[in-house]
C-alpha cells in the first residue's frame, strides 16, 4: 500500500487526481500574509486579563496563540523530531502501517477521506488515538524506536494544557471553570502527525481544504520554518505565521454550539509550498460518544434563544465523516 502515500517518493508533477477545480484553488497571491492572530501569554499573573483575552479571541477569530503554556520545550522538540523520523522510515515500514478505514484507531493514511473524495489533498497523516495511553499506546508504530515514549509524553502534557485552556474559556463565558470539562464527560484525545511533502504546483490543490474541526478543542504545534496554515477572517484567507514555542489553539464545532454561537469554530485550511516539506502534530480533546451537548443552559434566554438543538458527539461525528471535508459547516445540520 505504500504506493498510495505521497511520502514515499518524490513527485515532479502534480497528478490530476490532486488538482482542484478553477473556482475552488488556494489563490495563494490573495492571503493576508502578516495579519495578527490573537496572542495569550498564559504566565500572565492577571487572570482576570488572560480570561479576557481568550474571549476577545473566540468571539472574534476562534483562534489564538498561546507562550508560556507550560509544554516543556523539550518535548516539544523532542516529539517533532521523532515525527520527523517516522516519515523518514522506508516505504516498505509505512506499508504496513496504512489504512484507508477512518474507524481504525491507529492508522497511516493520506488525504482526507480516500474512500469517498474525488479530489485529493497533498498529506499523509499518521492517526492516533492517546486516551487512555495504556490502551492505544501497544498499537502505536514501535519504529522509530523513541516513538512512543516521546509521543506518549507529550500526549499528556497536551492533555493538561487542554483541561487548562477549557476553564478559562468556561470563565470567559461567565460559567463554572470546570463547566466545559465536565459536561464534555470522559474526554477522548485523538492526534493527527500531518506531513506535507513539498509540491510541485501548491496553486492547484490543498494540504487540507477549508474545514472546521468536528471536536472540541484543538492544539497544534506548527512547524517553526515553514507556514500553511490559514485562517478564514471576514471573506479574506490569512497565514498563521509560527512563533517560536507557540501553540495555535482553536476552537472546534462543540465549544461554537455550547457556547451558543458566541464563540466561532472557524473555517481554516492548510496551503502546501514547492520548496520545503511541512509537519505539523494537531491534537484534539473530544467529547465522550454518548455525553448530551447542546448550548449551556445559562447562556440560553429569552433574548438568547438556543441556536441548536441537543445531540451526542458520536451522532455528530458520524455526520461530519459522511461528508466532504470541505462542505456546509456541519453545525448548520444541527439548527434548531
Amino acid at each position: 500500500m505504500a504506493e498510495q502515500l505521497i511520502s514515499t517518493a518524490v513527485h515532479h508533477t502534480l497528478p490530476d487526481s490532486y488538482v482542484r477545480s478553477e473556482a475552488d484553488r488556494p489563490r495563494l497571491d490573495e492571503v493576508v500574509p502578516d495579519a495578527d492572530i490573537p496572542v495569550v501569554d498564559l504566565a500572565n499573573p492577571d487572570r482576570a486579563a488572560v480570561v479576557a483575552q481568550i474571549g476577545a479571541a473566540c468571539s472574534s477569530h476562534g483562534f489564538f496563540q498561546v507562550l508560556n503554556h507550560g509544554l516543556p520545550l523539550e518535548v516539544m522538540l523532542a516529539a517533532m523530531a521523532v515525527a520527523h523520523d517516522f516519515f523518514r522510515l522506508s516505504p516498505e515500514e509505512k506499508a504496513k502501517l496504512y489504512s484507508d478505514d477512518p474507524a481504525k484507531k491507529m492508522r497511516l493514511s493520506t488525504s482526507f477521506n480516500v474512500r469517498k473524495e474525488t479530489v485529493h489533498n497533498w498529506r499523509d497523516y499518521l492517526r492516533l488515538h492517546c486516551h487512555p495511553l495504556e490502551q492505544f499506546v501497544p498499537e502505536w508504530p514501535a519504529n522509530p524506536p523513541p516513538f512512543r515514549d516521546v509521543m506518549s509524553t507529550y500526549c499528556k502534557e497536551v492533555r493538561q494544557l487542554g483541561f487548562r485552556l477549557y476553564a478559562l474559556i468556561s470563565e470567559s463565558l461567565g460559567l463554572e471553570q470546570d463547566y466545559i470539562k465536565k459536561v464534555l464527560g470522559e474526554q477522548e484525545q485523538h492526534m493527527a502527525v500531518n506531513f506535507y511533502p513539498k509540491c510541485p504546483s501548491p496553486e492547484l490543490t490543498y494540504g487540507l481544504p477549508a474545514h472546521t474541526d468536528p471536536n472540541a478543542l484543538t492544539i497544534l504545534m506548527m512547524d517553526e520554518q515553514v507556514a500553511g496554515l490559514q485562517v478564514l477572517k471576514e471573506g479574506r484567507w490569512i497565514a498563521v505565521n509560527p512563533r517560536p514555542n507557540a501553540l495555535v489553539i482553536n476552537l472546534g464545532d462543540q465549544l461554537q454550539a455550547l457556547s451558543n454561537g458566541r464563540y466561532k469554530s472557524v473555517w481554516h485550511r492548510a496551503v502546501v509550498n514547492s520548496d520545503r516539506p511541512r509537519m505539523s502534530i494537531a491534537s484534539f480533546l473530544c467529547p465522550c460518544n454518548s455525553v448530551k451537548l447542546g448550548p449551556a443552559e445559562k447562556l440560553i434566554g429569552e433574548k438568547s434563544p438556543a441556536v441548536y438543538r441537543n445531540y451526542t458527539y458520536d451522532e455528530y461525528y458520524k455526520k461530519f465523516w459522511s461528508r466532504n471535508l470541505d462542505q456546509e459547516h456541519c453545525l448548520e445540520l444541527f439548527r434548531t
